[in-house]
């Protein structure tokens, strides 16, 4: 495979130089925003939560103007880890399991993502958009088993709201082309660096909330 192929996966782009997608590079600066602002907000592994945040607007960036496979795949890690952590944090925290559990948890999302990816690609029109499908149905899984927290379930819940949006965005890109020239992916960018921080913040009052009922 030649990691170094050239890729056009998106409306906005329509050569193979630096500045061809200045939308979709520009706006993977609300990650970095977005991770600045619930950093000093947030303590252990909200705040490892914030250097994934701010790796996945680096990521990002360098796919949407060096667009190969290899600034692809470092893309997408990212985004990948950011919701291994979050699964691990919500399952230990959350839910209250004991760390070996929320691990499983964690692994467990592998399967999971297999199983029901496929079944979101038969979905017409959702194109590549289905590899992400499976996460809002997680977090609302999470918010339905976190129904006797009220604040923290509707929390989850308007997450996976805005990532829905921001899925919707993402999908309508290429359809959309012809009748706008930047496309929709930059509101992808804009609305998940949105909906990152918003889950932050979601453990971070969940985590104070939990402590403050000890006290």
């Amino acid at each position: 495979m030649d990691w170094l192929a050239a890729v056009d996966g998106y409306c906005e782009r329509l050569g193979p130089e630096y500045w061809a997608e200045p939308w979709n590079a520009v706006t993977n600066l609300a990650f970095v925003i977005a991770a600045a602002v619930m950093w000093p907000r947030s303590a252990g592994l909200g705040r490892a939560m914030c250097v994934v945040l701010a790796v996945i607007g680096v990521g990002s960036w360098l796919f949407h103007t060096h667009a190969n496979r290899l600034t692809g795949l470092m893309d997408v890690l990212p985004i990948l880890v950011f919701i291994l952590l979050y699964v691990f944090a919500a399952s230990r925290d959350m839910l209250g399991l004991k760390g070996w559990q929320a691990a499983l948890c964690v692994l467990a999302f592998f399967p999971y993502a297999a199983a029901t990816v496929p079944l979101w690609g038969m979905v017409p029109g959702l194109g590549s958009s289905a590899g992400y499908a499976p996460v809002p149905v997680l977090i609302l899984f999470y918010a339905w088993l976190m129904r006797r927290q009220p604040d923290t379930a509707r929390g989850l819940a308007l997450g996976a709201g805005i990532l829905v949006v921001s899925l919707t965005f993402r999908t309508l890109d290429e359809p959309l082309c012809g009748n706008v020239p930047m496309g929709t992916h930059f509101l992808w960018h804009v609305l998940n660096a949105v909906m990152l921080g918003w889950m932050i913040e979601v453990y971070r009052r969940h985590r104070l909330a939990a402590s403050g009922a000890r006290g």
